[in-house]
């Protein structure tokens, strides 16, 4: 007899944790190379360093956490312990936007070491946050309509970050020093982001999912990630879309400075993106009940390569037309990263029976290391990319140099994306087979 499904009510005040997450995350991966450069003046081949080996720390971070979620719960919870992990958080998040306090490189130092400590904080709130999700529900529906509910909640917390972030810590620390408003807007999110972390955490219910196996060794639970196909094949497939979706997004504020001499344009057109993403979300969750999960990573990865090809053979000079060509590149990476939260979490039964053991934490640990050293590669490739290019912050920059810039955010992604329908191709969780998986575990 399967066990009594949670309400939507239930799992949409869930997933409204991401709000509080994404107003953290969104305003660092949108904000923090660009606040670096060209608000702090730090050059972009150190900046690029900087976030890429921060972005590999979150990873081993989150890692760790998996592992320790695995092996020692807390007494009260994994839900407890998101609520009152709001407060190291948010303060975390604040020092990751403290200008340098001091000249050289010992600014450089205060810098690396408030991003690693957001960074690190983020990872050990997150990662339960992210185990939750398995135990909210076992069914493969709930599972895509959290996902669903997760990424509208963050898409809602982009909108807020893109378009709030300038006037909303202007208004709070005044905007004559332009690194000002970043850390106003830092204070805020910080604020608004514990408390509701506080919220979800202490209202957060575990359905009853199959029983979980006692804690096994870290080498163990390492090497049934590594024969779980799913798990690697999802997330191969994910790195390599990571990587795409990355170079286009952090390319979007440097596109309207410098190639449409738009800057407040390219505020407008994250938020624009984000909006897009609110209507696609719904759209993508139902033709998932139409076509099944993974048909849809080929259907988004597919638009989204044509997308750039066409980005590639045209030159954009038009604020508009860039606009709307980046709404409708959101659409279709909507769709991509829909597909990977609403498999990520079949893949802890797929390998529970192919192993004999259930490991969620280690899963959605080694899913972020991965993902976030994807990023990291992505923010590298960028940087060292505009580098060679002979980019140089707050100047006018040579035709040579934009066709460059704009060679490397049209071809990279686009590769990868074609690199990313082949992996997903190998994954085994076609439609169906979650749910025989399941039967299967409850005998």
């Amino acid at each position: 007899m399967s066990p009594a499904r949670p309400s939507r009510a239930r799992l949409t005040l869930f997933a409204f944790g991401d709000f509080a997450f994404n107003l953290y995350w969104q305003s660092a991966m949108l904000f923090l190379l660009f606040y670096y450069t060209d608000a702090l003046g730090l050059p972009v081949g150190a900046a690029a360093t900087i976030f890429m080996v921060a972005s590999v720390w979150d990873g081993i971070a989150n890692f760790a956490a998996g592992i320790l979620a695995d092996r020692r719960e807390p007494r009260r919870g994994l839900g407890w312990l998101v609520a009152i992990g709001g407060l190291p958080l948010g303060f975390g998040f604040v020092l990751a936007w403290l200008p340098p306090l001091a000249p050289g490189w010992w600014g450089l130092v205060g810098v690396f070491m408030g991003h690693i400590a957001f960074r690190t904080a983020y990872a050990f709130i997150n990662l339960p946050y992210l185990a939750m999700s398995a135990r909210v529900s076992a069914d493969s529906n709930d599972r895509a309509y959290v996902a669903g509910m997760r990424m509208l909640s963050g898409t809602l917390a982009a909108v807020v970050v893109a378009l709030g972030t300038v006037p909303l810590g202007s208004a709070l620390l005044g905007a004559r020093v332009a690194a000002n408003a970043y850390l106003g807007a830092a204070l805020l999110f910080a604020a608004a982001g514990a408390a509701i972390l506080a919220w979800v955490g202490l209202t957060y219910r575990e359905a009853d999912v199959p029983d979980r196996r006692e804690p096994v060794p870290v080498w163990t639970a390492l090497r049934s990630i590594a024969a779980n196909r799913a798990f690697v094949t999802l997330n191969l497939a994910m790195m390599a879309m990571i990587v795409a979706v990355t170079i286009l997004n952090k390319s979007v504020l440097y596109y309207f400075k410098y190639f449409l001499a738009d800057e407040g344009g390219g505020q407008l057109a994250l938020a624009s993106m984000s909006v897009v993403s609110a209507v696609s979300v719904p759209l993508w969750m139902l033709l998932q009940r139409r076509l099944g999960t993974r048909a849809l990573w080929f259907l988004a990865a597919a638009a989204a390569m044509a997308g750039l090809a066409l980005f590639a053979a045209l030159d954009i000079h038009r604020a508009g037309v860039m606009q709307a060509y980046l709404m409708a590149m959101q659409a279709m990476i909507v769709g991509l990263n829909f597909v990977f939260w609403a498999m990520l979490p079949n893949t802890i039964e797929y390998g529970q029976q192919r192993t004999g053991l259930r490991v969620e934490g280690a899963v959605f640990g080694m899913a972020a290391l991965l993902q976030r050293v994807a990023i990291g590669i992505a923010t590298a490739i960028l940087g060292f990319g505009f580098d060679a290019a002979g980019y140089v912050a707050n100047v006018a920059q040579s035709g040579a140099t934009l066709i460059m810039m704009r060679l490397t955010i049209a071809l990279v992604p686009l590769g990868f994306l074609a690199l990313s329908c082949v992996l997903m191709a190998m994954n085994p969780l076609g439609r169906g087979a979650h749910a025989r998986i399941v039967r299967d575990l409850r005998g």
